[in-house]
């Protein structure tokens, strides 16, 4: 749908914002800041859903690779702290958006949620939709919530990682690299393995892989329709469009090498998973493997493991499903949370 369309009768300037060329992090800035309003006031469940006495936090900070993150928390204000939660988002999308709706709800129940956009995606630094190494992006991600855990008032608290995705492969990966540094983990709809009709045919990929040598940031891995199919509620799938600064193109050549290279390394590394965790997933998911959500439940090492699938829900179990199960997604994960945050005192 074309952007004129989809914001209505917008000014010139605005226009301007929406056509330009978001290769960069300061054009996707200035769109977020100049459609934020809008975005908030789309007709979807997460977004209308109403809390008070919460307080939230945004902020730019140069990591040790010199390049600008974004991040941003949300907390209760007036009742005390359950834990941490730490969320990684999926491919081509940001912490803001419908990532608000989610955080609100999370606070709400008492539970500080903190997130961040990795480098060349939403509003950090970096080439657009460009991964040119994904364990440099897991390094990112742990030196950004390593930071977080480290805070003098959070010292006592649980902490959880929440990916999404591929932010549930990145959270794998986090384990993976600090096996003993969490309480537990969400994964919801994990990138353990990408779905067989979303990888090009055996030979086209090998073909990719030879070209990404000599050009890794060139879109040219062919792609279906993500929206329709992750988002179930055809209703919904129009309000996708809202998030602007999402990566919409056809994925980079090197970011497809390395998407598909962790898929492969998680597949073969699941015993080695052995934190609490709750996994959810689509069963009628066209996009992330739930057989793999299945085997990764069946094969870890975890003591703990929880493994709910949700009967013709797609991918996006918690912007693209109809209301009732957005919400009954939402309540199972906040109720294996309240189960699992008692480990440590709550701190005011």
């Amino acid at each position: 749908m074309a952007p004129a369309k989809m914001f209505g009768d917008i000014s010139n300037e605005l226009q301007k914002i929406l056509d330009a060329d978001m290769e960069e992090a300061p054009a996707r800035r200035r769109a977020r800041e100049a459609f934020k309003d809008i975005q908030l006031g789309i007709d979807h469940a997460l977004l209308k859903m109403l809390y008070d006495g919460l307080k939230m936090e945004e902020s730019y900070e140069k990591n040790s690779r010199g390049l600008e993150i974004f991040s941003k928390c949300w907390l209760p204000k007036n009742s005390p702290l359950k834990a941490l939660v730490c969320f990684c988002h999926g491919y081509g999308d940001t912490c803001t958006f419908f990532v608000e709706g989610i955080a609100k709800k999370f606070a709400s129940s008492g539970y500080g949620f903190f997130a961040m956009d990795y480098p060349g995606f939403g509003l950090s630094d970096g080439l657009h939709g460009y991964i040119p190494n994904f364990d440099r992006l897991v390094d990112d991600v742990i030196e950004h919530f390593t930071k977080v855990k480290e805070t003098q008032e959070y010292l006592n608290l649980p902490s959880f990682l929440f990916g999404q995705s591929m932010g549930g492969a990145v959270a794998l990966k986090v384990h993976l690299k600090q096996p003993n540094a969490w309480d537990g983990a969400i994964l919801l709809a994990p990138m353990c393995k990408i779905a067989d009709d979303m990888v090009p045919p055996w030979i086209v990929t090998q073909l990719l892989f030879g070209i990404a040598k000599f050009a890794p940031k060139a879109k040219l891995v062919p792609q279906q329709n993500f929206t329709d199919m992750a988002f179930r509620d055809v209703t919904k799938r129009p309000l996708a469009s809202y998030n602007v600064i999402a990566y919409k193109h056809k994925p980079r050549l090197r970011t497809a090498v390395e998407l598909l290279k962790t898929t492969e390394e998680i597949e073969h590394r699941l015993e080695q998973v052995s934190l609490p965790m709750l996994i959810l997933h689509g069963e009628a998911d066209m996009i992330t493997d739930p057989s793999v959500s299945k085997a990764l439940y069946e094969k870890a090492s975890s003591s703990d493991k929880k493994l709910l699938l949700y009967n013709d829900a797609y991918h996006s179990l918690l912007e693209g499903e109809p209301d009732e199960m957005i919400f009954r997604v939402l309540g199972d994960i906040i109720s294996w949370l309240d189960d699992h945050s008692n480990k440590k005192p709550v701190v005011n």
